[in-house]
């Protein structure tokens, strides 16, 4: 398990203490004691309307060895941000949105492992988040846009308390995650879930997005069927293939994007970035695109071992800085 230097341990005890009310105890042993800080989306844990799953939230482990853990979560009923903090904050922080096929939340690959990159390197402060799934019992397939809607309010609510920019706050999604961080960059403004404080009265819209070998599309020869049937269900409407294909949904004040995909993806293929990429183009959105020969689907920033993918940590942070806060 990935844990945090000595001195990160301190910062983090004075940031968690900011906000006493919010910050909760790592009951069932997420996020490791000591490791980084976890925050409630809602005070009274659940969102507003919803209802606990018959299931109880777990976390599983895949693997069997301790250094380079591989958890996955699901039966969200309450959900919550994972906050990673650098010892020298650099003001700019990320939403992470991890994928798993909207069957998952994986809290490793496409979690924890970022920590050093990005964290301890790169200076950005990370809020991973555990957000609700569809097909869990749950009927409403907008909940994942709920959470992820009522996170980035509640990073820009406590933003200039917990020493970041509320103008430098974007979205990093990986596989469905980058579906469902699309979905939040062209629907930030959308009303998916009942106001009930002062955090709703933010803007959800991300200042820009990095979307790491997303799902896009849910139709054609590139979809996801896995995430397409999950979210949709198995025989979904027309109306409802376009309303969830991102690339469909691209308007003038999505956010500038950054688009990362492997050429041999052959779980979502790089069509998928493809199309968003020419549907940003086609409405004057800022862009960057990085396509790579080599490297399949889901490397994180773990596969990339002798592979120019292994490049897409610095690409990344280099695209961020050059992002100018609107002011």
């Amino acid at each position: 398990m990935i844990r945090l230097k000595p001195l990160l341990q301190l910062v983090f005890a004075a940031f968690a203490g900011l906000l006493p009310a919010i910050v909760l105890a790592a009951t069932d042993g997420e996020p490791a004691a000591g490791s980084a800080v976890r925050i409630a989306l809602w005070p009274q844990g659940m969102a507003p309307g919803d209802k606990a799953l018959a299931q109880a939230q777990r976390i599983i482990e895949r693997s069997s060895d301790p250094a380079l853990p591989d958890r996955y979560i699901d039966h969200v009923s309450a959900p919550y941000l994972v906050a990673y903090r650098p010892a020298e904050p650099n003001g700019s922080s990320l939403l992470v949105i991890p994928g798993g096929g909207y069957q998952r939340v994986v809290l490793d690959k496409e979690g924890t492992a970022l920590v050093p990159a990005l964290v301890e390197q790169g200076g950005v402060t990370l809020f991973v988040l555990r957000y609700r799934l569809p097909g869990e019992g749950r009927a409403d397939r907008e909940a994942a846009l709920a959470d992820a809607q009522r996170a980035l309010r509640l990073i820009r609510h406590h933003a200039k308390g917990w020493g970041l920019d509320p103008q430098r706050i974007g979205t990093m999604g990986f596989s469905a995650g980058g579906h469902l961080a699309a979905r939040l960059g062209n629907g930030f403004d959308r009303n998916v879930y009942p106001h009930s404080d002062a955090i709703d009265a933010e803007s959800a819209r991300p200042d820009f997005q990095l979307l790491m070998y997303p799902v896009i599309t849910m139709r054609g020869d590139d979809v996801h069927a896995g995430s397409r049937d999950r979210l949709l269900g198995s025989a979904p409407s027309d109306e409802l293939l376009q309303h969830y294909s991102m690339q469909l949904q691209v308007r003038a004040d999505t956010p500038a994007t950054f688009l990362l995909h492997a050429a041999d993806d052959d779980v979502v293929p790089v069509g998928n970035s493809l199309l968003f990429y020419n549907s940003l183009r086609r409405a004057k959105v800022s862009s960057e695109m990085h396509l790579f020969p080599h490297g399949g689907h889901g490397f994180g920033t773990r596969g990339t071992v002798g592979l120019t993918t292994a490049a897409w940590p610095q690409l990344a942070l280099s695209w961020m800085a050059s992002q100018q806060p609107r002011r």
